[in-house]
């Protein structure tokens, strides 16, 4: 097994769990029970989570008012998207 493949069986599974955070978050919210903190859900994305965190804040239309998350979300996405296409560049096939 290659790095590629270990690099993105990574998002894959970080993608998945920030998309199932801000889906748990939500209920919890509608539920009035104890949430997910703000600072969780922004580290899932920050960790390599950002499609998945974006994927559910528009699914479960949650956090789309928060500016922290509007804003946020995407440059923490736009810049896994530019270190990602860095790395193929410098050490690409």
């Amino acid at each position: 097994m290659d790095y590629r493949m270990i690099g993105i069986g990574y998002l894959v599974i970080v993608n998945l769990v920030s998309f199932i955070m801000f889906g748990v978050d939500k209920q919890k919210a509608i539920h009035h029970e104890w949430r997910i903190s703000e600072a969780a859900l922004m580290i899932s994305a920050a960790i390599g989570g950002g499609v998945g965190a974006l994927c559910g804040m528009y699914v479960f239309h949650h956090k789309t008012k928060h500016p922290k998350f509007m804003i946020g979300v995407p440059l923490l996405l736009a810049l896994w998207i530019a270190a990602i296409c860095m790395f193929l560049f410098k050490f690409g096939r």
